[in-house]
C-alpha cells in the first residue's frame, strides 16, 4: 500500500509541477500581450485618429494604465514559476520563456495590427536564435 500511495503522491506533485508551468506561460502570454499594447499600442491609437491630439503626458498615462495590467499578469507568473516558490523554473529560464513569448505576441499583433510591418528572413533568424537559446537555457 506504500508503494501506491508514494506513486499517488509523487503523480499529484508531478501534476502540479505541469500546472505550474503552465500556469506561468499563461500568464506571461497574457502579460506581454499588455506589455505590446502598452509599448506600442498608442501609435495604432495614434494611426487610428483616436490619440492625435492627446498631449505626451496622456499618451503616458494611457500607457501606464494598461502596463498596470501588464504587472498584474507578469508578477504572478513569476512567483508561481519560480523554483523557490515551489514552481518549475530558475531565474534564468523564466526570463529567456519571457523574452521569447515577448518578440512571439509582439511579432503577432504587429503583423496583425500594423499592416506595413512584415517578416523578413533576419526575423526567422533571429527567432532560430532565440528558440536555441530556449534550447540551451534548459540543458543540464
Amino acid at each position: 500500500m506504500d508503494a501506491i500511495t508514494n506513486l499517488m503522491l509523487l503523480l499529484q506533485t508531478q501534476i502540479e509541477t505541469e500546472m505550474k508551468a503552465i500556469w506561468t506561460i499563461l500568464l506571461l502570454i497574457a502579460s506581454n500581450v499588455f506589455m505590446t499594447f502598452a509599448w506600442y499600442g498608442h501609435l495604432k491609437l495614434q494611426e487610428m485618429k483616436i490619440s492625435t491630439n492627446w498631449p505626451l503626458i496622456m499618451v503616458i498615462l494611457f500607457s501606464w494604465a494598461v502596463a498596470f495590467l501588464e504587472y498584474c499578469a507578469q508578477v504572478p507568473a513569476n512567483r508561481i514559476g519560480y523554483v523557490e516558490n515551489g514552481g518549475p523554473f530558475n531565474l534564468m529560464q523564466l526570463k529567456i520563456i519571457q523574452e521569447v513569448i515577448s518578440l512571439t505576441v509582439f511579432t503577432v499583433l504587429v503583423t496583425v495590427m500594423f499592416k506595413g510591418q512584415s517578416l523578413q528572413w533576419n526575423h526567422f533568424a533571429a527567432f532560430f536564435c532565440l528558440i536555441m537559446a530556449v534550447f540551451f537555457v534548459f540543458l543540464k
